[in-house]
């Protein structure tokens, strides 16, 4: 069964070379914002209403336009490749990502539109997917590395040193050892502390250890029953030594995850016995070897029986959504092994769909930031897309309609794939191998540009794909219903 597609070829001039193409890039280091005026004569006019320099060359990842209080307002997305002099150690570059918010004003009835918001967001990989929420209340993510908020250079610089002092490890309030039947707990004290100034309360499953007038040292419940009435306390070398005796109310008494529950202050000590009897235990599962019996029975997984299509090297990718007012992360999702397609606007009131890989399958999904309880709606699949964009080496786009009715893939040169979705035949079909009818058929169309060109541009609508090459724009039309 053949089926033909209409391909359209419209050389380009210098003079429309420059929009397309410049859109195409996307590189500039200024924002412009254009406004269309009716003339007397019905002339088309446009207007600067906004023109500002922003530093360094910037994509326009995602940009939105809303109206708030009967004001209207545009943001938009820049993203950055800059370099990281603090990065010693990694790349030496990070991702910046910056959220502008341009918003109109009135100033002595001159309408115009200054900068209301900048907020910068930096990571370490370029993002899969950001997207503005179409009222400007918050940002979605897909990236491989987190991404967060930066207020300015000095918040910058602090937050740096902030995360280098947490990175230090911090002296614990006390420390404790177990056997079988006891445990000893130390905690240190301040110069010329007395008996009298402390406070020691035991209780089968808890304890309390203050010094007078002050909060707490230790206090919380035990990991498990002790028996209070034996145990005791002592001063030694300015610490406070505890001794606990297990409860004998247990047949056998095992040793103790931690001393008290949920509680990180504390840092337990293995004497040189325990730490021989561990090793003792773990010794089965260690080798001195690299693979000792890799012809065994049953081995876990065979690394030549995978196909590239089911290898993932960023197996991290995370979805976050970033509040726009506290600039704090309040959903997040971790998409494990579902490899990022490609993005794409179903509804141009809504936030732009991204497809993830399922399995085989392809699956489109919605972004619903009016709804956080249920944020994120599966609204397509295509079938055995995941499988079939795999094996693509030189795919440079995916696309999908509004309709969802085909998958297109573009490769770098000349080639162009179309997967449409499975539709009811109008004739009897039957599968001979498995002696059953068929009800429908998805078909798969190759069309091949007359240009050698490289491929710089690529868009789906309903009934036509256009593919944009450095000399010519190409017209393909896929469905011919309408």
């Amino acid at each position: 069964m053949q089926e033909q597609i209409g391909l359209l070829q419209t050389p380009l001039t210098d003079f429309n070379k420059v929009l397309p193409h410049f859109s195409s890039f996307k590189i500039i280091n200024f924002l412009l914002f254009l406004h269309l005026i009716i003339g007397i004569y019905h002339t088309q006019l446009f207007t600067i209403m906004f023109n500002e320099e922003l530093g360094s060359p910037f994509v326009i990842a995602h940009s939105v336009s809303f109206v708030k209080s009967d004001v209207h307002s545009v943001a938009g997305l820049l993203l950055r490749v800059e370099k990281d002099e603090l990065d010693a150690k990694g790349s030496g570059f990070h991702v910046s990502l910056e959220w502008v918010t341009i918003t109109e004003v009135d100033k002595e009835d001159n309408q115009r539109y200054e900068i209301f918001k900048r907020r910068i967001l930096q990571g370490k990989s370029v993002p899969h997917y950001a997207a503005i929420e179409p009222d400007g209340d918050g940002l979605m993510i897909v990236s491989y590395k987190p991404f967060r908020f930066m207020q300015d250079e000095e918040n910058q610089l602090e937050k740096k040193e902030d995360g280098k002092i947490a990175d230090k490890k911090r002296d614990p309030v006390y420390y404790w050892q177990q056997s079988e039947d006891d445990l000893t707990v130390t905690i240190h004290l301040p110069q010329d502390i007395t008996k009298d100034d402390i406070q020691v309360q035991f209780s089968p499953d808890h304890i309390f250890v203050a010094l007078k007038s002050q909060p707490p040292l230790v206090e919380g419940k035990l990991c498990s029953s002790i028996d209070h009435e034996s145990c005791t306390w002592i001063i030694r070398d300015n610490s406070t030594v505890l001794f606990l005796k297990k409860s004998s109310l247990f047949l056998s008494r095992p040793m103790w995850p931690e001393l008290i529950v949920g509680d990180a202050q504390g840092e337990f000590i293995m004497d040189s016995s325990q730490c021989s009897a561990v090793a003792e235990r773990l010794m089965h599962l260690t080798s001195e070897e690299m693979n000792p019996n890799p012809d065994k029975e049953n081995p876990p997984c065979n690394a030549q029986e995978l196909e590239e299509c089911d290898i993932f090297l960023e197996d991290s990718t995370s979805l976050c959504r970033f509040d726009g007012n506290t600039l704090k992360i309040t959903h997040v999702v971790n998409l494990g092994s579902n490899q990022y397609l490609f993005s794409a606007v179903v509804d141009p009131k809504e936030m732009p769909c991204f497809c993830l890989r399922h399995d085989i399958d392809a699956i489109l999904w919605q972004p619903r930031s009016d709804q956080p309880d249920n944020m994120w709606e599966h609204i397509a699949t295509f079938n055995a897309l995941g499988y079939v964009q795999a094996s693509k080496q030189d795919k440079k786009f995916t696309a999908c309609p509004p309709n969802y009715s085909y998958a297109a893939i573009c490769e770098c040169l000349r080639r162009v794939f179309i997967y449409r979705q499975p539709t009811p035949l109008s004739t009897v079909l039957y599968n001979r191998k498995e002696g059953r009818q068929v009800g429908q058929v998805a078909k798969q169309l190759v069309a091949t540009l007359e240009a050698s060109d490289p491929i710089l541009g690529f868009q789906a609508t309903n009934e036509r794909l256009f593919v944009l090459t450095t000399k010519s724009l190409f017209l393909i039309k896929v469905n011919t219903e309408n």
